[in-house]
């Protein structure tokens, strides 16, 4: 296998090498040229749609025509420069230009809305003012707070990754009826966060003839109201939000229970090692692996909560329960407000990739930590 491994690229090194260097070097010139072509339409666009400059273009056409003009100079100047190397890059170029123009393209194009004023309630139009929507949004303090909010709801990943944890010990026990819990806990991942917004938030839980605020009152609490005070309401959409996802968190953590080995349980056994020392000292350990991935991908999906918070308390009351992507939905949906609504997202993402990066290196020290141990 090594050896036909090497072999094939020994092949591809050797057609490499019998491309001629004007032909290299006509490819190199093709990309170039093209991308120079595709950069100098783009920033003309920008101009003239910033108001700088006016040549009456109507939409961002060009620029689109002349991104497909580089992605096929690009396939086209790799199959010159590389040989049957660039035949193969042409597999992966479709995903990678999709990246570019699905994501890429939208980011950037994302900041410069950001920096413009630009509100569907105005005849004025978009018209772009600088830094003043980042100063306006460094002295938002409805952003400060929802930024706040995301904060404690991110914090309860690590009560949900718990309960998680005890649940999925539980389904992966021999008990009776396990096939059926399995299926009934996994209910809830199946329905949208609209849906259980609407069915429990808005009718288990309403104030006046919900069914959980009728057995709260008759257990002895007058005013059952899940959404008026700020901290109740808080946990209430935690409570909402942690029955959606606990589900998955299970299904992770689960697959890693079922996944470790039976003769280190065993072995455990026959020294005497069970219970609480069993768990704390062969199980936990085991599953660090699973549990770190379980706990970072539920904080990512955390990150954007919004749907439930919106239908059921639009943010409120006060603010209580506000996350920062239902703060930018009322800026698009409420106050048309794009251009403010944009720097917002812009913003939010910039904290979200910092966040991001900085967990994942500490997830990374600290399993290369317990590896060497």
């Amino acid at each position: 296998m090594i050896k036909a491994v090497a072999m094939s690229h020994s092949v591809a090194m050797s057609h490499a090498s019998l491309i001629s260097e004007g032909r290299k070097s006509a490819g190199r010139m093709l990309i170039i040229v093209t991308s120079i072509l595709l950069a100098a339409i783009a920033i003309f666009q920008i101009l003239d749609a910033s108001g700088v400059i006016t040549f009456g273009l109507t939409d961002w056409r060009p620029t689109l025509y002349a991104y497909v003009v580089w992605a096929v100079s690009v396939g086209i100047s790799q199959v010159m420069m590389r040989g049957e190397a660039g035949h193969k890059a042409l597999f992966l170029l479709p995903a990678l230009l999709f990246t570019i123009a699905l994501v890429i393209f939208p980011t950037v194009f994302g900041f410069y809305i950001a920096f413009s004023e630009w509100n569907l309630s105005s005849f004025d139009g978009q018209k772009f003012n600088g830094l003043d929507n980042l100063r306006t949004l460094y002295h938002d303090t409805y952003f400060w707070n929802a930024l706040r909010n995301m904060t404690f709801y991110v914090a309860s990943v690590m009560l949900q990754y718990a309960l998680a944890f005890g649940l999925a010990l539980l389904l992966n026990a021999d008990i009776r009826a396990r096939k059926f819990f399995r299926v009934a806990f996994l209910l809830p991942f199946m329905l949208s966060p609209v849906a259980v917004s609407w069915m429990i938030g808005k009718s288990l839980m309403e104030f006046r003839f919900g069914p959980l605020a009728g057995l709260a009152r008759h257990l002895g609490w007058d005013n059952p109201a899940f959404f008026a005070t700020p901290w109740i309401a808080r946990f209430s959409i935690l409570a909402l939000d942690a029955w959606v996802w606990l589900p998955f968190m299970i299904i992770l953590i689960l697959a890693g229970l079922q996944a470790m080995p039976k003769d280190i349980q065993e072995a455990a056994k026959v020294d005497g090692a069970a219970g609480w020392t069993s768990f704390w000292h062969i199980t936990f350990p085991l599953m660090l692996p699973v549990s770190v991935t379980t706990i970072v991908l539920r904080i990512i999906f955390q990150l954007k909560l919004a749907d439930i918070v919106i239908n059921t308390t639009s943010g409120g009351p006060g603010g209580a329960t506000d996350t920062v992507s239902s703060f930018i939905f009322r800026e698009y949906r409420d106050r048309s407000n794009v251009g403010y609504g944009t720097m917002a997202a812009e913003v939010y993402l910039i904290i979200i990739i910092i966040f991001i990066t900085i967990l994942l290196n500490l997830v990374g020290r600290f399993m290369r930590r317990e590896a060497a141990q």
